[in-house]
Order: C-alpha cells, then structure tokens, then sequence
C-alpha cells in the first residue's frame, strides 16, 4: 500500500492544486471578480441570426442532435434556451425536431421556461418541439423536409452528429439559412466548418453555457480548469527539459533532470 501511494502521491498533489484553484477561481467570481473569457464568434453570432430571422419573418430551427439525454445533450438545451428567450421577444416562430422521447420532454420544459423568463408564456408553441423519429436517417430526412418546407431563416446545431450533420448542413446552406453548429465530434466538425456560417470547436462547445450566461460559478469553474491545464502544461515541459537534461553527459544537469523524473515517477 505504502508502495503504491508513492507512485501517485505526485499525481495527487497535482489534483488537489488543480481543484484548488477551481474553487478559487469560483469563489472569485460569486464576490463580484470580473473573470475573462476569450470571445467565441460562433455564439456571438447568435444574435445576428435571430435578428436575420426577425426581418425575414421566417422561423428560426434547433437541431440538438441525434444522441440521448445527457451531458452532451444538457449543453445543447442550455443553449436553445439562450435562444429561445431572444427569440420569445421578437416573437420569432421556432422548430425544435428531436431525436429522443427523453430529450423531447426535456427540451419542451426548457423552452417553455424559457417563454416564461421572459415574460411571454403565451407564445409558447408546444407544437414547435417535434418528435420526428428516433431512426437516424428517418430522422435526417425529416429534418430536411421541414428546412425545405419551413424555408428557415437561421438553423442552429448543437449535440451528438454522425453522418445525418452534412445533410442538415447542406439543406440549410441551400435555403440560405445563417448556420450555427457545433459538436464534441469531431469526425463531423469538418462538414460544418465547409457548410456553416460559424462553428464552435474543441472546448468552446462546453464553454458556451457560460460564455452565453455569465454565471459565476460556470465563469469560475471554467476559468479554473484553465489555469489547471497551465499547470500540467507546465508539468510536461518541465518534465521534457528534465529528461533532456538526464541524457546528457554534464553530472550537475542530469543529476538535477533525474530527479525531477524520478519525483514525478516519468517512464
């Protein structure tokens, strides 16, 4: 036991530093610190399309992909729900096809909250969330039909995508539509990137609930985890020029890179 919490008491070390800062980082941010996020065109754009969608007077589509509720799909509605506040407003007409039975009646409870913040209840369509069909490339066909049909003014896609992204891309680019996506998969994010107007990538698709909120606590927590990616960036390079310095043949130098190799168990 003694042996194995030798090998990862550096690992720990680095951890509870890590979780540390997080909280710091939180705790700053619920007394009032301003905390700095870089600025992500593809959610900035948001507000752009719903305007375009306005003028247009042409409904304004949200695609939360084709996987089941969770983390993934959460961060999708986090977002629709942004929208749907904008858009309850201007009292832009809004489709939401879904997937999912479980995210269906998720979705529907988020936007109608969402009418609610707002004050405009009323406008809430329940018809607007549409169950369409939980068969990939039913559900792909589907969804183009209604772009086709609806002639949207603006189509945004967050969540799971596999083959069916191109298709929805594709249709909105024929129609016109000011397309926003964004997707942990990163398989699919080439197509977007060809067929969208904008596109969130890598990191910024779990940044965007706080970019668009500014909560303090997701503002804390998300700069936290920042600082805690410095840290072990820091830790490999540290641990690159130790090694380095082990390899060579002056005694002082490799004697201090072994050490560092040898305190943080490097193979």
């Amino acid at each position: 036991m003694q042996h194995a919490f030798e090998k990862i008491w550096p690992v720990l070390i680095v951890e509870v530093l890590t979780a540390a800062i997080i909280v710091w980082r939180i705790l700053s941010a619920q007394r009032g610190k301003e905390l700095f996020i870089r600025r992500i065109p593809g959610l900035n754009a948001i507000d752009e399309a719903i305007g375009r969608a306005t003028e247009m007077g042409r409904p304004v589509l949200m695609v939360p992909g084709i996987g089941g509720f969770g983390v993934v799909a959460l961060q999708a509605l986090s977002i629709f729900s942004y929208i749907a506040r904008s858009t309850a407003k201007f009292g832009n007409r809004i489709i939401m096809p879904v997937a999912d039975p479980t995210v269906y009646t998720v979705a529907e409870e988020v936007i109608r909250d969402a009418y609610q913040a707002e004050g405009h209840p009323e406008r809430f369509d329940p018809d607007s969330i549409r169950f369409l069909s939980d068969r990939q490339f039913a559900f792909a066909s589907g969804v183009a039909g209604l772009i086709q049909r609806e002639r949207i003014a603006s189509s945004f896609m967050f969540g799971e995508f596999f083959a069916e992204s191109l298709i929805f891309a594709e249709t909105g680019n024929m129609v016109g539509a000011i397309q926003v996506a964004g997707t942990v998969h990163t398989t699919q994010i080439p197509f977007f990137i060809a067929a969208c107007d904008y596109t969130i990538i890598g990191d910024e698709y779990y940044a965007a609930s706080a970019y668009i909120s500014r909560n303090p606590t997701m503002l804390g927590s998300l700069v936290g985890q920042d600082f805690g990616k410095l840290l072990i960036t820091a830790l490999f390079t540290v641990g690159m020029i130790s090694a380095t310095l082990a390899a060579l043949d002056v005694p002082a130098l490799s004697a201090a890179g072994k050490w560092f190799i040898e305190l943080f168990q490097i193979r």
